[in-house]
């Protein structure tokens, strides 16, 4: 007597299979899971109680009138301080310039930093590592150490691009407020392109070399292949190099303190809390500044990772 399968029984038997194979899947992930905490677990310890702490300290002494020099004056304000920060329009000013900087900086960094890294993907032999070590440098600089570089460069009496031809005579680029952002968005550039560049190639050595292939076959040009098919399958790689390099452009402070030190309107907002704590020691004034940053950079966070709406647990290939 001989059986066969009705489509019904098929259906069920190709459920029950796909069913299985999620709980095994879903079973991996488990355990990855738990074996990431445990080893995960003591460092995210330690980093929550050497950040949090700081957090929360700034968010109590935000909620206070409170200077350095009068420890004995200390009155509760609530969330006065905030009040007076959002009502100060040099707050404002300080948000606008930080946002300029950071859209700024991050869209050419993308930009230049996906040239470096299609560059570095596609060149072979011993001229790879060699690329890649050069695009590296800049990256490899301390930050004060590239600032004081690229200050004394536009120096008025010493730098030497004010020797250029292009250059107009004893131009001082630290003496206006687009000529000295200009520069600093310049050095920012230079320094940190090749971070970009970095988290970018790893993206580029995810997307598969058969889709391209197909895609040449397909008759597809590279401009639809770079839009289509390499672009499409980096958007996770994307979004981390955006969000990574957006949080740091935020809170740019080193170049602006050493370049300008906040003048002809270039202060940012980490410039402006500095000022504020250590310059006119207003513990209150500056924490709550403080906490104003960091509810910058949680929404920085937020859209970024819904605007791309990426799955990074799919990008991973887990489903």
């Amino acid at each position: 007597m001989s059986t066969t399968a009705t489509p019904a029984g098929a259906a069920v038997a190709a459920d029950e299979g796909i069913s299985t194979r999620r709980r095994r899947r879903s079973d991996r992930a488990r355990a990855e899971a738990r074996l990431g905490w445990m080893l995960a677990g003591p460092a995210f310890a330690v980093l929550v109680l050497v950040t949090g702490y700081p957090i929360v300290q700034a968010l109590y002494d935000s909620l206070f009138r409170y200077r350095l020099t009068a420890p004995d004056e200390r009155e509760f304000t609530g969330l006065g301080n905030y009040g007076v920060i959002l009502g100060d329009p040099l707050w404002w000013q300080a948000l606008g310039v930080t946002a300029l900087i950071t859209v700024v900086t991050v869209a050419v960094e993308l930009v230049i930093g996906f040239v470096f890294a299609f560059v570095m993907h596609r060149v072979l032999g011993l001229l790879r590592p060699v690329l890649r070590t050069a695009i590296l440098i800049p990256y490899a600089i301390i930050t004060v150490v590239s600032a004081f570089a690229w200050q004394f460069a536009f120096d008025l009496t010493a730098g030497f691009i004010n020797t250029l031809p292009f250059v107009p005579d004893n131009f001082d680029w630290f003496a206006n407020t687009w000529s000295a952002l200009l520069v600093i968005c310049l050095s920012e550039i230079w320094k940190t392109t090749p971070f970009i560049a970095l988290l970018l190639l790893a993206g580029l050595a995810q997307v598969s070399e058969d889709m391209l292939e197909a895609a040449r076959v397909d008759g597809a040009t590279f401009k639809e292949r770079l839009f289509r098919v390499i672009i499409p399958n980096m958007k996770a790689s994307i979004m981390v190099a955006l969000l990574f390099r957006a949080l740091d452009a935020f809170r740019i402070f080193d170049n602006v303190f050493i370049m300008t030190n906040g003048a002809a309107g270039t202060q940012t907002v980490s410039f402006l809390a500095y000022s504020q704590t250590i310059g006119r020691l207003e513990i209150g004034l500056g924490s709550a500044l403080s906490v104003l940053l960091f509810l910058c950079v949680i929404a920085i966070c937020f859209v970024a990772i819904k605007g791309f709406g990426v799955d990074l647990a799919r990008a991973r290939g887990e489903s």
